[in-house]
């Protein structure tokens, strides 16, 4: 498994300084957050120039109504992830993570015909299909992200997002972010669940309970990453975290945290 960490907590006041900093610590991957276009891929290209490091994730996108009733906002949304795709492809990185939706329902409730999750699903799964063929085409994957019940109620556990995929054929270009922050609070066990839907796992993100940085709370990431390493999970994992402390010193401590983890599980 290799290191990432997303732009936004390197510390630096250029893009150069924060990759300078990355590169101190070995880190391997780099998470992009700033909803990029074609524009900013020069300045990416020109900052990576003879680095170890690389783009392999976009995080995000610049609407989330992905199921929203109105066709027009759902259209602007999945074009705006199409930009994205088209970006992380062009770096050849993993995939752009999604949440479909934050908060409540916003599809009216048809019970007892169907009821607003139940529509989601319905609604879902044709865009699922449609942004799966667009990232396969160009060599990487829109990644759902499930989270937590307190940002939103649809896809909050990993199962609820095999689902969708399954209910979409199971196409290439589609795949889960897997969160240990998030999962912590839905899953009843998080080496579990990895061993029964991790197949659909291609990216993870690193926070501990309180989201703060890995090695600040009490997830157990040695059984996290273990299960991970039991289903072949060689993939990246990316801090998406608050920083306690100093961030140099907090992103150093925690990049060596999980490398002490990783190399006692032989991974």
């Amino acid at each position: 498994m290799k290191i990432c960490l997303q732009e936004n907590l390197l510390p630096g006041a250029s893009l150069n300084e924060k990759l300078d900093f990355a590169e101190s610590l070995n880190v391997e991957g780099l998470e992009i957050q700033r909803r990029p276009t074609a524009d900013h891929i020069p300045e990416y290209e020109k900052a990576l120039e003879g680095r170890q490091i690389k783009i392999v994730a976009i995080c995000g996108n610049p609407t989330f109504n992905f199921l929203n009733p109105d066709r027009a906002l759902r259209e602007e949304s999945i074009a705006l992830s199409k930009i994205n795709l088209d970006v992380i492809g062009h770096f050849g990185g993993i995939g752009q993570i999604v949440p479909p939706i934050f908060g409540p329902p916003v599809l009216p409730d048809l019970s007892p015909l169907f009821d607003p999750i139940e529509l989601e699903y319905k609604m879902m799964t044709p865009i699922a299909q449609e942004l799966a063929a667009y990232a396969a085409e160009r060599g990487t994957n829109f990644l759902m992200e499930p989270l937590n019940r307190y940002e939103q109620h649809f896809l909050k556990t990993q199962a609820e997002g095999a689902r969708v995929i399954e209910e979409a054929g199971n196409p290439e270009g589609i795949g889960l972010l897997s969160d240990f922050f998030h999962m912590h609070i839905e899953e009843t066990s998080t080496p579990d669940t990895f061993r029964k839907y991790g197949k659909y796992t291609k990216h993870v993100h690193m926070a501990d309970n309180t989201r703060k940085q890995p090695g600040s709370g009490d997830i157990d990431f040695e059984a996290g990453l273990g299960a991970l390493k039991e289903i072949g999970y060689d993939g990246y994992l990316s801090w998406e975290c608050g920083l306690l402390g100093d961030p140099k010193e907090a992103l150093t401590d925690s990049v060596k945290f999980v490398r002490d983890v990783l190399q006692k599980i032989g991974a």
